[in-house]
């Protein structure tokens, strides 16, 4: 069996609010998993707390029995990129590797097929040494998942990462996804577009603040829980205190 991304009982703010409210569900490796909900349901606080860049006020994230937040490779949304900074492709990617280096170990020949390899997967190695703010907006999202790449994680949380692509760059960023899927990798990724839902994602999990369904695309993905979605109050229920 596949280990299971397990989030019990989760509560998380932003910035005072409640976003994601005793959110329970189970989730397993192997899967693209399509977050989808209005604007303001909390899927980029969810994705924030499961990386462990916002903390939890009621429950716990586990992957295999152990921290989720140590799986994890997080893509942000590109509007909260620099695209700015002086940067390579390259250099990019590498970046990804440091994050398990720790003090004493420098980067090595293993490290750089690590990266060449994520390149390579993301269609990139061509453009390796060029700046990032050269890029396209599709390119730049391929080289913020090649970074994810190198970290070889097990878990991929992606921030809209299909926004603003053309089809020929989304076709490009599918098939990236759907190479971790084939290795066993579960990929969360908050998404908007409901008409190409069934082509990219085998999951779907439907948020408002709290879970509104969760299960296969083709039996979840239904006309009545996406009414039930982006229609409902935030919070369904009171608030529960300890």
């Amino acid at each position: 069996m596949n280990p299971c991304l397990a989030i019990k009982d989760l509560t998380v703010s932003y910035n005072r609010i409640p976003a994601v409210h005793h959110l329970t569900l189970n989730l397993e490796a192997g899967t693209c998993v399509a977050l989808l909900g209005p604007n303001g349901a909390g899927k980029t606080t969810l994705l924030k707390a499961i990386a462990g860049l916002l903390p939890c006020e009621t429950g716990s994230i586990s992957f295999g029995g152990r921290r989720a937040r140590q799986a994890v490779a997080y893509v942000p949304q590109r509007e909260a990129v620099d695209w700015d900074f002086p940067i390579t492709v390259k250099a990019l990617a590498e970046m990804g590797r440091y994050t398990g280096l720790g003090l004493w170990k420098s980067f090595g020949s293993a490290d750089e097929r690590i990266v060449a390899e994520a390149l390579t997967v993301t269609e990139l190695a061509p453009l390796a040494h060029r700046q990032i703010k050269a890029l396209s907006g599709g390119q730049q999202q391929r080289a913020f998942l090649a970074r994810a790449l190198a970290q070889q994680a097990e878990i991929y949380l992606l921030d809209e990462p299909f926004n603003g692509l053309d089809a020929n760059a989304r076709s490009t960023f599918a098939a990236a996804l759907r190479h971790l899927r084939s290795m066993g990798k579960l990929m969360i990724v908050s998404h908007h577009d409901l008409s190409s839902v069934p082509e990219l994602f085998d999951q779907v999990l439907l948020i408002n603040g709290e879970l509104v369904a969760k299960g296969p695309t083709g039996e979840i993905f239904t006309e009545d829980n996406i009414r039930r979605t982006f229609s409902m109050p935030v919070f369904s229920e009171k608030p529960r205190h300890p």
